[in-house]
């Protein structure tokens, strides 16, 4: 029994990092020092875990359309700051602020979102340590 016992605990501390890899961390994929603020219209609200998801199209000076996508923090996170899965809806148009991604693609971690009025969605900003 003790065998068993000792494998049951060495094999669990094995798979450790494997789920702790499985949440990666705000650092490896975003930029602190780097904000970026874009308005566009919302195409995808995903309020799901491990982390929701806004997707906009963003139009530059020349016409051009760029798809942007803001990772917002796990649904249980959002809720405590006001948030619900109808917040945003396809064809709102919203401004984001966030941190940039570190791969200089249009993505990046939501810091705060604003309604077309310019008034905050939720009832507080997120930060880099807020956790899910």
């Amino acid at each position: 029994m003790r065998v068993r016992l000792a494998w049951a605990v060495v094999t669990g501390l094995g798979l450790a990092p494997l789920a702790a890899s499985a949440h990666h961390s705000f650092a490896v994929y975003f930029d602190p020092s780097r904000s970026v603020t874009i308005t566009g219209k919302v195409t995808a609200f995903r309020f799901t875990n491990p982390h929701g998801m806004i997707a906009l199209d963003v139009t530059d000076a020349g016409g051009k359309v760029t798809e942007w996508r803001a990772e917002t923090n796990a649904p249980v996170v959002l809720v405590r700051r006001g948030w619900t899965r109808d917040s945003i809806k396809p064809g709102d148009t919203i401004t984001i602020e966030g941190w940039a991604s570190r791969e200089d693609k249009p993505y990046m971690r939501l810091r705060r979102a604003l309604d077309a009025s310019g008034k905050l969605i939720g009832t507080a900003p997120f930060g880099t340590t807020d956790s899910g």
